[in-house]
C-alpha cells in the first residue's frame, strides 16, 4: 500500500489509486499520517476535524469516520485504538513523503563525490511531487507539515542545481534556475546558482544582470546589500576569476556558528535529577527534539535552562541559539512573528531573505535548520501559540522551553516532554547560600535555615537574600531573618500561608528599602516604561536626571540583582521584579509623576529619533514635524549607520510608546518615523503606528492630522499590495481632509499617489484626470519634487492614450526641472518616458530615443535606480529589434527581465516579458515568445493590471497567427479589444482593424503595437 500526500491525497493498492474524498477524511488520513506508527490523543484528532466546532459527541463521530477510513484503506488493522489513542501502522517506504526524505538524504550523502548521480537521485525525489500537500485543509498540524516539506523541496531544489552545476553543462539548468529565482525571489541561494550557472556558460553579462536583479531587490526592499557570496561571485565575474559552484551556506562546514546562550549561571546548585531527566532526552537512538521546563516565577527555569544548555553544547556543533520571549510581566510578550524574523538574522539571513508573512517566516527557520545539529531555547513562553511557530521541523535540532504554563498543546500535539520544576528541597537551598554567603552560613546554620524558609526556598529571592546580608557585614543573618519575619507580618499581599508569591514581594520590599532615594526611584521607573528594556539614556529621561546620576544608580540595581544587565549594555529586570517595581510606582508616586516620567521618556524618544532621522534620509529634513530639541544627554548619533542602528534596536519601543503616548506625540512620532520604517520594509509595522495615528485624530476630531494618516496608510498598503480598495479609499479620504483643511499641496501629493493606483491598474484615463488635478490644484508656487513627480507621471499615461505631443510637453518639463535640482534619478525616469514617446511616436525618431534611452540608463545605474535601469534596457532591445539587431535586443532584453524580476512590481515584469517575446517573435522563435508571453499573462493577471493584460493578449495572438492557430489567435484578439475598449485606450482600433482584415496572413512583429513599455511612478510622499 501506497499513501500519497505530495499532492492530492491518494491511496494506491496493488494498481488501484483511491482519491480520498471528503474533507473531514483527508484530515483524519493526514493527521495520522503526520503521525504514523504514533498514537495520536483523540482531543487532537477532533480538534484538527472540527475545532471550536467540536460537540461533546465527537469522540463518538470521530469513531465513525475512523471506521470509514479503516474501509477505505482495505486493511482494518492499519488503525488500531490504544489507551493513548489512533494509531495509523505505515511500513517504510509506504509514504511519499518519506521516501522523498529518504531520497533527499541519500543524494546529500553522495553529492560531493557523484554529484551526477546526486542529481539523478535528487531529480526521482522530485518527481514524487504532485502538487501542493494538504492546500486545501486548513488544519496547524497539517500546515506545519505541508510548510516544513515544501521547504524541503525548495532545499532539494538548491541541491540539485548544485550536483548539475558540479557535474559538467550549465546550460540547461539556467531556464530552470530563472523560473525558481522568479517564483522565490528572496532566497540568495537560488540567485547564486543562477548567477554561477549564467557565469560558466558563457554568458558573463547575463551573469552581472542577474547579479544586479539580486543586488536591486534587497536594496528596494530594506536597504541592505547583497550577503557575501553574492558579492563574492560578483567580483570573481568582473575580475574574469573562475567560478565553482560552492554548497549552501547553510551546509558549509566554514558557515557562521550561532552561540546566543547567556553566560552559564554562577553557583548553580542541585537540580541533579530534573539535569539527568534533560540529559535522557537526548540518550538513544531516538532523542527527544522537544521539551518543556515548568514551574513557577522565580523557581529556577531559566538557570536550568541555561546550565543544561552549556553541558550539552558539544552536541550540537551547528550553534546554540538563544530568545527571551518575555511572556509574562507588564510589558508585551514578543509575538512570533518578530522572533523568527530575530532567529532568522541570527543564522545569517539578511535583506529580503527574511520574508514579511509570519507562516513564510517560519517555514524559512525550518529550512534554515534543517539538517543541522543546533540547540534552541525559548525562554519564558507564555502561550503554546507564542512558540509553536519558531520550532524547527527536524529532530536533528533540540528546542528547550522554559514556562510559568504547562504549554500542554505542546505535549499532546507534539509530542513535547514536559519536566516539572519545583522549589528546591532544603539541603540545595542550603547550598546554594552557602555558595553565595560562604562560612557566613556554617556559622548561623538555625538562622539561615530560617532565611531560607522566609524565601520560600526560590532561588531568584535566595540571591537576592544573600546580596542584602553581604551589604551588611556587620549584622547577623539572624537579625536579617528576623527583620525579614517582621516584615511580611505587615505587607498587604496574598495572605495565603506558604504561597511563594508572599516570600518574593517580602524580599523584594526588603532589598528595595535599603536603596538610596535616586536608586530607588530608577527602579520604580522600571515599571513606568512600557518596553522590555532600556539604554541609559532613557533611564536618565524617565528620572529627569543626569547621565553620570543615573548610570550609579543603575549600577547599584545591577549590583542587588534588581535589574540584569546585557552584553550590548542595556538594563531590564526579571519580569517579577518589573511587576513589583510598577506596583511600587503606583503606590509611592502620584499618577502626575508617572506621567511626567513617561512624558520625559517619550520626549526623548521623539528628540533622538528625529536626530537618527536626519542622518538616516536628510532630504526629507525640512518636511518633518519640528521636535524641541532634547532636554537631557542624548546617544552620540553623528552618521547614518549609527542613526539607522539606534532606529533598529529602539523600534520596538517606539512602536509601544504610540500605544501608550499622548495623542500630539503619536501624531509627531508617526510623522517623523514613517520614512524609516518604509525603507526598512517595515510595512506591516508602518500600519499598525498610523492606524493608531489615525484613531488619535479621529478622537481629537483633527483633520488635517487624519488626512496625513490616511495618506501613509494608503502608500503602505500599496506597496504590501493586500488590499487595493482599501488603499485607494484611505488616499480618497485623506484627498478630501487636505481639501477641508485648505492643503494644496498635500493635495497635489496625494491625486499624485491615487493616479499612480489607477495606472498599476490600467486605467490611463482616471490616472490621467487624478495627474492633471494634481498640477492645477498645487499651482506654479509647489514644490519642484512635487511638480516632476506629476508631470513625469502625467506624460507616461497621456503616452498611454496616444496624446503624444502633450506628453512630450509634459516629460520635457520634467527633464529641465530635475536638471536644475541635479535630480539624475528622476531625470533616468523622464527620459525614460521621452524615450518611449520618441519610439511609438514615429520611427524617425529612433535615434532621438536611442540617445535618451542611453542617457537615461548611465543616469540610472550612476544612482542604483534599478527600475529605470530595466525600463532603459528594455527600451534599447526593442529599439535594436526594429533595427534589425537581433543579439543586441536579446541582451538588452535579457538583461530587462533580470531586473524587472527583482523590482517585482507585476507591470514592470509584464513588460519586460513582452518586449523580449516580440524579440524572440522577430528572430523566428515562436515557442520561446510564446512561453515568455503566457508567463506575462499570468503576472497580469496576478497584479489586475487589464492594460497589460490586453498588451500581451495581442502580442500572443500575433504570434499564433503566424504560426497558423487562427482560432486561438482570434480568441486572443478579442479579449484584447474589449479591455482596450473598457480602458478606453486609442490600440482597440488598430485591433478592431486587424480582426477586420482576417488573420491568415502572417502577423507582423508585434513590437510596434504591443511596445509601450511603461517607466516607473514617481512618488511624490
Amino acid at each position: 500500500m501506497d499513501f500519497v500526500v505530495l499532492g492530492p491525497v491518494e491511496i494506491r493498492r496493488d494498481g488501484d489509486v483511491r482519491a480520498v474524498s471528503g474533507r473531514l477524511r483527508r484530515t483524519l488520513l493526514g493527521v495520522l499520517l503526520a503521525r504514523a506508527n504514533q498514537s495520536v490523543p483523540v482531543d487532537v484528532l477532533t480538534d484538527a476535524l472540527w475545532g471550536e466546532r467540536a460537540d461533546p459527541r465527537a469522540a463518538q463521530r470521530l469513531h465513525l469516520h475512523v471506521h470509514r477510513l479503516r474501509g477505505l484503506l482495505g486493511e482494518p488493522d492499519r488503525v488500531s485504538w490504544g489507551p493513548e489513542g489512533y494509531r495509523l501502522r505505515v511500513a517504510p517506504g509506504e509514504l511519499d513523503a518519506e521516501r522523498f526524505e529518504s531520497l533527499a538524504d541519500e543524494a546529500a550523502g553522495i553529492a560531493a563525490r557523484h554529484p551526477r548521480r546526486a542529481a539523478e537521485v535528487l531529480r526521482a525525489a522530485l518527481d514524487l511531487w504532485r502538487g501542493a500537500p494538504f492546500a486545501e485543509l486548513d488544519v496547524p498540524l497539517l500546515g506545519d507539515w505541508a510548510h516544513q516539506l515544501t521547504e524541503r523541496r525548495l532545499a532539494a531544489l538548491e541541491a540539485l542545481y548544485e550536483a548539475e552545476l558540479a557535474s559538467g553543462p550549465t546550460r540547461a539548468v539556467v531556464a530552470e534556475l530563472s523560473g525558481l529565482v522568479r517564483e522565490h525571489p528572496a532566497r540568495e541561494r537560488l540567485h547564486a546558482l543562477l548567477i554561477t550557472a549564467l557565469y560558466r556558460s558563457r554568458r558573463p553579462d547575463e551573469a552581472l544582470a542577474a547579479y544586479r536583479t539580486a543586488r536591486q531587490r534587497i536594496a528596494a526592499e530594506l536597504g541592505l546589500d547583497p550577503g557575501p557570496e553574492l558579492r563574492e561571485l560578483e567580483r570573481r565575474i568582473r575580475a574574469g576569476e573562475p567560478v565553482e559552484p560552492e554548497p549552501d551556506a547553510a551546509r558549509r562546514p566554514d558557515a557562521a556558528v550561532p552561540d546566543q546562550l547567556p553566560a552559564d549561571i554562577s553557583g548553580f546548585v542541585g537540580r541533579d535529577a530534573e539535569l539527568a531527566e534533560l540529559d535522557s532526552l537526548l540518550s538513544g537512538d531516538s532523542p527527544v527534539p522537544l521539551s518543556v521546563v515548568a514551574g513557577t516565577a522565580g523557581v529556577g527555569k531559566t538557570a536550568l535552562a541555561v546550565r543544561w544548555a552549556h553541558r550539552v553544547r558539544d552536541r550540537f556543533p551547528d550553534g546554540q541559539l538563544y530568545l527571551d520571549l518575555h511572556g509574562y510581566g507588564p510589558d508585551q510578550p514578543v509575538p512570533p512573528e518578530e522572533a523568527l524574523a530575530g532567529l532568522l538574522r541570527a543564522l545569517g539571513l539578511e535583506g529580503t531573505a527574511v520574508p514579511q508573512d509570519l507562516a513564510e517566516r517560519a517555514a524559512r527557520f525550518r529550512t534554515q535548520l534543517d539538517g543541522r545539529r543546533m540547540l534552541l531555547i525559548l525562554d519564558n513562553a507564555r502561550t503554546v501559540e507564542q512558540v509553536r511557530p519558531l520550532l524547527p521541523g527536524t529532530a536533528s535540532c533540540v528546542t528547550l522551553i522554559t514556562s510559568r504554563d504547562a504549554l500542554g498543546g505542546l505535549v499532546a500535539r507534539e509530542g513535547a516532554c514536559r519536566v516539572s520544576l519545583d522549589r528546591p528541597p532544603v539541603a540545595d537551598a542550603r547550598r546554594l547560600l552557602g555558595e553565595l554567603l560562604g562560612d557566613r552560613v556554617a556559622a548561623e546554620p538555625e538562622a539561615a535555615d530560617a532565611l531560607i524558609e522566609r524565601c520560600a526556598r526560590l532561588p531568584l529571592t535566595l540571591r537576592i537574600a544573600a546580596e542584602l546580608v553581604k551589604s551588611q557585614p556587620g549584622r547577623s543573618i539572624a537579625d536579617l531573618a528576623g527583620e525579614l519575619a517582621d516584615r511580611q507580618g505587615v505587607l498587604d499581599v496574598l495572605g495565603v500561608d506558604g504561597d511563594p508569591h508572599l516570600a518574593v514581594r517580602t524580599v523584594f520590599s526588603w532589598s528595595y528599602q535599603r536603596l538610596d532615594a535616586a536608586a530607588a526611584r530608577a527602579f520604580r521607573l522600571f515599571g513606568v516604561h512600557p518596553g522590555h528594556d532600556m539604554d541609559a539614556y532613557a533611564v536618565a529621561a524617565l528620572a529627569g536626571s543626569g547621565l553620570r546620576e543615573t548610570r550609579r544608580g543603575l549600577e547599584v540595581l545591577w549590583r542587588a540583582h534588581l535589574v540584569d544587565r546585557t552584553p550590548a549594555g542595556r538594563y531590564q529586570p526579571h519580569d517579577l521584579l518589573r511587576a513589583y517595581a510598577a506596583e511600587l510606582a503606583a503606590s509611592t508616586d502620584s499618577a502626575r509623576e508617572r506621567e511626567a516620567a513617561r512624558d520625559r521618556l517619550f520626549d526623548h524618544y521623539l528628540a533622538t529619533a528625529s536626530i537618527a532621522m536626519d542622518l538616516v534620509a536628510p532630504y526629507e529634513s525640512g518636511r518633518r514635524p519640528k521636535v524641541p530639541l532634547p532636554r537631557g544627554a542624548t546617544p552620540p548619533l553623528t552618521t547614518h549607520d549609527e542613526g539607522l542602528r539606534w532606529l533598529d534596536t529602539e523600534r520596538d519601543n517606539l512602536l509601544e510608546a504610540t500605544r501608550h503616548g499622548r495623542p500630539e506625540f503619536v501624531l509627531c512620532l508617526a510623522e517623523t518615523i514613517w520614512r524609516y520604517l518604509d525603507v526598512r520594509g517595515c510595512h506591516d509595522l508602518e500600519i499598525t503606528v498610523h492606524t493608531r495615528a489615525l484613531n488619535v485624530a479621529r478622537k481629537n476630531g483633527d483633520l488635517l492630522a487624519e488626512a496625513n494618516a490616511r495618506r501613509h496608510l494608503g502608500t503602505a498598503m500599496s506597496r504590501l499590495r493586500t488590499d487595493d480598495e482599501a488603499a485607494t479609499d484611505h488616499l480618497r479620504r485623506a484627498l478630501a481632509g487636505y481639501r477641508r483643511a485648505g492643503e494644496k499641496e498635500l493635495q497635489a501629493a496625494t491625486l499624485n499617489n491615487l493616479g499612480i493606483l489607477y495606472r498599476t491598474k490600467g486605467d490611463a484615463a482616471q490616472a490621467v484626470r487624478h495627474l492633471e488635478l494634481a498640477l492645477a490644484v498645487s499651482g506654479p508656487a509647489t514644490s519642484w519634487q512635487l511638480r516632476r513627480a506629476a508631470l513625469i507621471n502625467l506624460a507616461g499615461n497621456l503616452r498611454d492614450l496616444e496624446r503624444f505631443e502633450e506628453a512630450l510637453g509634459h516629460v520635457r518639463e520634467a527633464i529641465d526641472v530635475c536638471g536644475a535640482h541635479d535630480d539624475k534619478p528622476n531625470e533616468a525616469n523622464a527620459l525614460a518616458v521621452f524615450a518611449e514617446l520618441c519610439m511609438n511616436m514615429d520611427m524617425e525618431r529612433d535615434e532621438e530615443a536611442l540617445r535618451a534611452a542611453h542617457r537615461g540608463l548611465s543616469l540610472a545605474r550612476e544612482t542604483g535606480y534599478r527600475t529605470i535601469e530595466s525600463v532603459c534596457l528594455r527600451l534599447l532591445g526593442s529599439l535594436h529589434r526594429n533595427r534589425g539587431d537581433h543579439e543586441q535586443a536579446l541582451g538588452h532584453g535579457v538583461e530587462a527581465l533580470a531586473l524587472a524580476r527583482a523590482v517585482g512590481a507585476a507591470d514592470l515584469l509584464s513588460q519586460a516579458l513582452n518586449a523580449l517575446a516580440a524579440t524572440h517573435a522577430a528572430v523566428g522563435r515562436p515557442a520561446e515568445a510564446l512561453s515568455h508571453y503566457r508567463e506575462a499573462l499570468i503576472t497580469a493577471a496576478d497584479g489586475d493590471n487589464r492594460k497589460e493584460l490586453a498588451d500581451t493578449r495581442a502580442g500572443m495572438a500575433a504570434v499564433l497567427a503566424g504560426l497558423g492557430e487562427h482560432e486561438q489567435a482570434r480568441e486572443h484578439w478579442e479579449q484584447a479589444l474589449r479591455d482596450y475598449t473598457d480602458l478606453g485606450l486609442p490600440r482597440a482600433a488598430r485591433v478592431r482593424a486587424r480582426l477586420d482584415a482576417g488573420l491568415d496572413r502572417r502577423a507582423a512583429s508585434p513590437s510596434r503595437v504591443n511596445g509601450h513599455a511603461s517607466s516607473a511612478s514617481c512618488r511624490s510622499s
